[in-house]
């Protein structure tokens, strides 16, 4: 006899309790607790025990006697994945309402299927003349995708049961129900447990399920955070929906890095990749640099990168001066600052003070700190740092410059695209002499600014 059970759900966290509570006392958001009804089946005791029989075994003999990592067909994709889609995972994409995920999972979907995998894409927002729309569009065209238009998951594994494809694709998680719960479709119980429901298929069916998140106006995924536990990769589309590059970013990854970036632009016909991102960050880079104008060479996993940080400096107008910046960790900015004036005694406490990465690149590396330190102080001293030179450091509290990883692959890059000279620190490593680069190594911050400013910049 099955048992029912009313509880109150917050939307935001999943946090439970009892009886209604106006405000969530694991998260602080106020009237987002909803009641829902969970109906638990109470097991007889003459109901007999399944018990999971399968052998143990050492990991020494286990064998890999197949590939388990099928290539998206999308070089940017497959880095930030770790090599492709693995066979048995579960992978949740999130995004921004109208950033391209579904435009991205359907050129994959394309993709794949032309290397002759079998596809099941399952659109529970859509139907599927829309979904054809989209393709026509997208030029994906394959006898091996499947389109489902169903919101029901019980009905999805029964289509599953029939055509045993190799990977599932439902778009998107919070449309889909189960008929186990009675609460609607988006809510902290049907997303959790329709989600449970796809890990167990991924796991003990070897298929791989790509599964499309919703993001909060906060930037979390819609529903409990705990759903980030549950599936192998969570990935995450960023950019602004008015301009065309796309960032594909990698937020929890068993099966590789967590550090690498996809880069993309999007095109009348889809997203097209970028693999040379540091070019499509400073293609509109002017000839000649402006004060408080630095490029930075910073680290995106297995590559460099090389963009431009913008400094703006001025007299304020407020009993206490703004500090406002964009692709930069707030308190880093505010470290710099105070760096500046203890450190090099620049009178900042009387300015605001403005700092943006350009392309909308998150950089949260130190390495970018001696860029910053140098883009806010020629924007202050009105100078101009040359636009061939790139800037490579970590700075201490002291004032000195730290050394950073990987320096000579942000040498090279910045070499490859015709930058002539990198200030770089004085405690790393010896560098190469292949490189056709002025190479200056400098020890602290005051170093770092008269280089800058001296005779012939």
């Amino acid at each position: 006899m099955a048992k029912v059970k009313t509880k109150w759900v917050c939307q935001n966290c999943g946090y439970e309790t009892p009886k209604y509570i106006g405000k969530c006392p694991d998260c602080g958001n106020w009237g987002t607790l909803v009641e829902e009804i969970e109906v638990k089946a109470v097991p007889s005791h003459s109901q007999s025990v399944v018990i999971d029989d399968s052998p143990v075994c050492l990991i020494n003999e286990i064998e890999i006697t197949e590939s388990i990592k099928n290539s998206t067909g999308f070089e940017e994709l497959d880095r930030v994945l770790g090599g492709g889609l693995v066979k048995g995972s579960l992978v949740l994409l999130a995004g921004d309402p109208g950033i391209g995920k579904s435009t991205l999972v359907l050129q994959t979907a394309g993709n794949v299927c032309a290397s002759g995998k079998k596809l099941l894409y399952v659109c529970a927002e859509e139907s599927g003349s829309q979904v054809k729309l989209r393709a026509q569009r997208l030029n994906v065209n394959s006898d091996k995708l499947f389109v489902y238009s169903q919101t029901n998951i019980e009905a999805v594994l029964n289509q599953l049961e029939t055509l045993n494809p190799e990977i599932l694709v439902i778009d998107s998680i919070q449309s889909v129900y189960t008929s186990n719960i009675t609460s609607t479709a988006g809510s902290v119980s049907q997303i959790r447990e329709c989600t449970n429901i796809l890990m167990d298929v991924a796991k003990n069916k070897g298929i791989t399920v790509v599964v499309i998140g919703h993001v909060t106006k906060d930037g979390n995924i819609a529903g409990p955070k705990v759903l980030e536990h549950m599936v192998d990769t969570v990935i995450y589309f960023e950019g602004d929906k008015y301009k065309s590059q796309r960032l594909l970013r990698s937020m929890k990854n068993r099966f590789g890095s967590t550090n690498e970036i996809g880069v993309f632009n999007m095109v009348e016909s889809g997203l097209e990749e970028v693999t040379n991102p540091s070019e499509l960050f400073m293609k509109e880079r002017t000839e000649s640099a402006m004060p408080g104008s630095v490029i930075i060479a910073a680290n995106e996993g297995t590559r460099a990168l090389l963009v431009e940080v913008q400094a703006l400096v001025g007299k304020t107008s407020y009993p206490s001066p703004r500090r406002v910046s964009t692709g930069l960790e707030y308190n880093r900015l505010l470290q710099i600052i105070a760096v500046l004036e203890k450190r090099i005694g620049l009178q900042l406490s009387s300015h605001d003070v403005y700092v943006n990465v350009i392309g909308g690149i998150e950089i949260d590396e130190p390495a970018a700190d001696l860029g910053i330190a140098l883009a806010i102080a020629t924007c202050f001293r009105d100078v101009v740092v040359p636009s061939d030179c790139v800037i490579i450091g970590e700075i201490s509290l002291s004032g000195e410059i730290r050394n950073v990883s990987d320096i000579e692959k942000r040498i090279y890059e910045a070499q490859k695209l015709g930058f002539k000279k990198a200030i770089v620190p004085k405690l790393n490593k010896k560098i190469s002499d292949n490189f056709d680069i002025d190479i200056v190594e400098v020890a602290r911050l005051i170093d770092a600014i008269k280089v800058c400013v001296s005779k012939g910049n």
